[in-house]
């Protein structure tokens, strides 16, 4: 009696091996839902991120005023007429006025 205990609790342990640490056990699957999860979050950010440049691709197919924005904020595009001013942070003020050699002062 005492060899059919240790066979049966030996099939059993080499049953439960599978389930707790063998390959598709709990872990692996527990690995899986984890890299769902973050799959399913980046994916999130894309679709985010596709709609973001299909709105600004009928924005510019449509319209002028996406077009003008891009051009003055890229490449700094100035209309006739219009008169451009820029404005030195005070920092950079300081800086040149304590190297006067790299400004000619008038």
């Amino acid at each position: 009696m005492k060899w059919v205990t240790w066979v049966l609790l030996f099939a059993l342990a080499g049953l439960q091996y599978n389930l707790w640490i063998g390959h598709g056990s709990w872990h692996d699957m527990w690995k899986l839902e984890n890299s769902v999860i973050a799959q399913n979050a980046s994916n999130e950010a894309l679709i985010q991120r596709n709609r973001a440049l299909t709105a600004e691709i009928k924005d510019l197919a449509n319209g002028k005023d996406a077009i003008n924005e891009m051009a003055r904020d890229k490449l700094g595009y100035i209309q006739d007429g219009e008169v451009f001013y820029r404005f030195v942070p005070s920092a950079t003020l300081a800086t040149i006025t304590d190297n006067p050699g790299t400004v000619s002062k008038k």
